[in-house]
């Protein structure tokens, strides 16, 4: 099958996945989503999760960069993926709290030149005020952390070329995120930002060669009609000690425990440690199988 991101260009969530497809080589498909709602080619998919990006595979769909790149992983291993030391550890700390820093310092210097149907969408989306105010006010001791979290990574590299060692890994996927979406969105105060890190700048220049493997355009309605004449993969087997006493064939609500927490309900295929998957059967498109994380999502028995 495909792969299908779902995504927007100057998503950072997205970029991670991209430059993952980069390192192997990958041929994928791409479906522009817009970077606010509506998105009607989405979330027929989705059952309404919304975030960006997401990857179809026929008819299973990976919500949330962090199953996805687990799932790319399981296909084509990349290097330094090991325990917390890999994806996960270095993924959640870029996820949120080097994430946490880049976002008031970006918007806190743009926030003013922000579409009001984007801080909207940004409101909804999060639960509260998007106080462009309140960021500018931020975004001073931002900037301290954000350098920190920026000389992190340019200690861990040492004497080695990528984060994973030789060559790159999923660990530089995460740490890239937040690197690459400042230099973009605002290059003097990266440069502020970063100067003095040599070993960053170098590990900067090595990952923006790898590119992003071999894009291909496709419509959304493209998409669409490949789920529609999918079937799902096997799923993996059920933990039968799963903390939630989850049993496949439960009908089982997911969403998000940070922001973004639109209910997605479904049946229980497979919960795993690490993963959850869920059944949708829809009129449209038939069934579908959607993937979610553990780690940063909350599973509560739905109604039967």
């Amino acid at each position: 099958m495909d792969l299908i991101l779902h995504h927007y260009d100057a998503s950072p969530f997205s970029e991670k996945v991209r430059i993952v497809f980069g390192m192997t080589g990958q041929a994928w498909s791409s479906v522009i989503t817009p970077n606010m709602m509506p998105k009607p080619d989405l979330t027929p998919l989705t059952g309404g999760y919304r975030r960006a990006p997401v990857l179809q595979i026929g008819a299973d769909v990976y919500c949330d960069s962090m199953v996805i790149l687990d799932e790319l992983q399981r296909r084509t291993p990349l290097p330094g993926n090991h325990g917390l030391a890999g994806l996960r550890g270095i993924g959640l700390w870029a996820d949120r709290l080097f994430f946490q820093a880049t976002v008031p310092v970006i918007f806190g210097e743009m926030g003013h030149l922000t579409p009001k149907a984007f801080i909207a969408d940004r409101e909804k989306l999060s639960g509260r005020p998007f106080d462009v105010e309140a960021m500018a006010q931020a975004a001073g001791p931002m900037r301290v952390q954000w350098r920190g979290h920026a000389a992190w990574l340019d200690q861990a590299l040492g004497e080695t070329p990528f984060l994973a060692g030789d060559q790159p890994g999923l660990a530089d996927a995460s740490a890239w995120m937040n690197i690459w979406w400042l230099r973009g969105a605002l290059p003097e105060t990266n440069a502020k930002l970063t100067a003095g890190l040599e070993r960053l700048e170098a590990w900067h220049g090595r990952m923006a060669a790898i590119g992003h493997g071999v894009r291909t355009e496709i419509t959304g309605a493209q998409a669409l009609e490949i789920a529609r004449g999918a079937e799902p993969a096997p799923a993996p087997a059920h933990d039968p000690d799963d903390a939630l006493g989850l049993s496949p064939g439960d009908p089982v609500v997911v969403m998000a425990d940070d922001y973004g927490r639109d209910p997605i309900a479904g049946t229980l295929v497979a919960a795993r440690p690490d993963r959850l998957i869920l059944a949708r059967e829809t009129p449209d498109l038939g069934r579908l199988h959607l993937h979610f994380p553990r780690v940063g999502y909350v599973a509560l028995p739905g109604k039967s």
